[in-house]
């Protein structure tokens, strides 16, 4: 038996059907792939030329210890600096594919677009100009987490007025790089940034309590979103042709045990994960579950009315339709069952899920304790997005595995890519899935929030070190460009 027909075998059922058959899947034609990046983990420069300070400017300044190793991204990986190199590594893996995101202050100092900053448009200009002189198309995203600082003082996303802001940032973005800017991202995780990292963003948790500015967050992105990808489809398209949607992060909630209460709990924890952002955007509301449960909890908070605003039909219209792709970011995997409920007392998004979730600790471990290697999540997640969301296209936006080390001989980082591109190749063969694209995260080692530097998810190994922040492929491109070049799982 060849190593390659063992491989199937272990991977699962689905897997032995291809063996039997004699099928050898390939990525369709059309099947793209990548490698993305963000603009505060990567560039450095944090006030070069004119630039204006990100809320995470400020806050690795002024609170160094909320980061595992007091690191900040003033220098990270120098790219401000070093874009050519950059567009030569994305060049050496072979991808379609470079997914980065705009530093909003970069081009915008103070977030308001009555002073665009030129040098800030000519770094993304001649970044953009050279990927595509290498065949390669960029994907920006919009938001990546270093909102303005400026707008701290007003909630940012938890006040109204970070809708028309965002609206007016998008619908420059658009004119200054749409002609050659074929896909757009409006945000990336937004569970992350309402949900996660709400708690120490700027001077947002002094305008309204845990409990509450979740669902504000929640609510104005969403609209935000949507007023971004309107205006696209209004002033831009025609001319433009390109794509506009969202990115949404999914750590799959599997069921701890066949019973009813577990199943329900996963789906559950899945809606308030996935479909409190999904469901609007593709269905036209929050999910009833969602809707249902933070509304009695608030009740019996004493709160008159629920902490999950509602939309009006206006704005549920307004909302439904708004992608032409769905973005997915999937790290790991998670057993959920079902549990009692908290008690009532100050209100939490993590007591409104009503669940509890933990991983298997036979499952294979990474750099990061939460990462597990589950590939069959992946799988189990895009089998999922196709029976609850008409099958829409799905872009996998990043995802990717970290270690500790940054040793060029990442085989764990190999074998991971090697499993999750399979289970990537099971949803499209097997299950039928519209699967379009696959970007890993990330291209290089670079500044991993809370984490500092003390994880690495690059496929190219950055010297922190050295001034010259000099890289060096790792094993990982080369497996990469292999599978690139022949479209098959070596």
């Amino acid at each position: 038996m060849s190593p390659r027909q063992l491989f199937k075998i272990i991977l699962g059922f689905g897997s032995l059907v291809s063996l039997v058959t004699g099928e050898e899947w390939a990525f369709p034609e059309d099947f793209k792939f990548g490698v993305a990046t963000s603009a505060y983990q990567i560039e450095g420069g944090w006030d070069a030329d004119g630039k204006g300070v990100s809320v995470w400017d400020r806050l690795t300044h002024e609170t160094p210890g909320i980061i595992a190793d007091g690191s900040n991204g003033d220098i990270a990986c120098d790219s401000y600096h070093k874009w050519e190199r950059d567009v030569e590594m994305v060049k050496e893996t072979g991808v379609d594919y470079y997914r980065f995101s705009l530093s909003w202050t970069r081009i915008f100092p103070q977030g308001f677009v009555n002073y665009v900053n030129p040098y800030g448009v000519a770094y993304y200009n001649n970044l953009i100009d050279k990927l595509l002189e290498n065949g390669i198309e960029p994907v920006i995203t919009l938001f990546h987490w270093d909102s303005p600082q400026t707008f701290s003082a007003l909630g940012t996303l938890s006040n109204t007025a970070f809708i028309n802001l965002f609206a007016q940032y998008a619908r420059k973005a658009y004119e200054l790089f749409g002609d050659r800017v074929k896909i757009w991202i409006t945000f990336n995780e937004p569970k992350v940034v309402c949900q996660d990292f709400h708690w120490f963003l700027g001077n947002v948790t002094a305008v309204y309590p845990a409990g509450v500015i979740e669902y504000l967050c929640t609510h104005n992105l969403l609209k935000a979103h949507a007023e971004a990808y309107h205006i696209y489809n209004r002033e831009f398209k025609a001319t433009q042709k390109g794509k506009v949607s969202i990115t949404l992060n999914f750590e799959w909630s599997e069921p701890a045990s066949d019973s009813p209460e577990d199943i329900a709990a996963a789906e559950q924890r899945r809606q308030f994960e996935f479909g409190l952002y999904a469901n609007p955007i593709i269905n036209f509301d929050y999910p009833q579950i969602v809707k249902d449960r933070v509304a009695q909890r608030s009740a019996l908070e004493g709160f008159p009315e629920s902490r999950l605003p509602q939309f009006t039909l206006d704005e549920k219209l307004r909302i439904k339709g708004t992608y032409d792709y769905l973005g997915l970011n999937h790290y790991s995997t998670w057993y959920v069952r079902a549990s009692e409920e908290e008690e009532i007392g100050r209100p939490s998004y993590a007591a409104d899920t009503g669940t509890y979730r933990y991983q298997n600790p036979d499952w294979e471990g990474s750099g990061a304790e939460w990462n597990k290697v589950v590939p069959w999540g992946l799988r189990n997640i895009l089998k999922w997005i196709k029976d609850t969301y008409r099958n829409v296209d799905v872009l996998i936006t990043e995802c990717g595995y970290p270690d500790t080390t940054g040793d060029v001989d990442d085989e764990p980082r190999v074998e991971f890519f090697r499993l999750y591109l399979n289970a990537t190749l099971q949803a499209i063969h097997e299950d039928g899935v519209n699967v379009k694209a696959f970007m890993a995260w990330s291209l290089m080692d670079n500044f991993e929030w809370q984490q500092g530097y003390q994880i690495k998810f690059g496929i190219f190994s950055v010297d922190f070190s050295d001034e010259e922040r000099t890289r060096t492929p790792k094993k990982s491109v080369e497996y990469i460009r292999n599978v690139v070049e022949t479209r098959l799982i070596n």
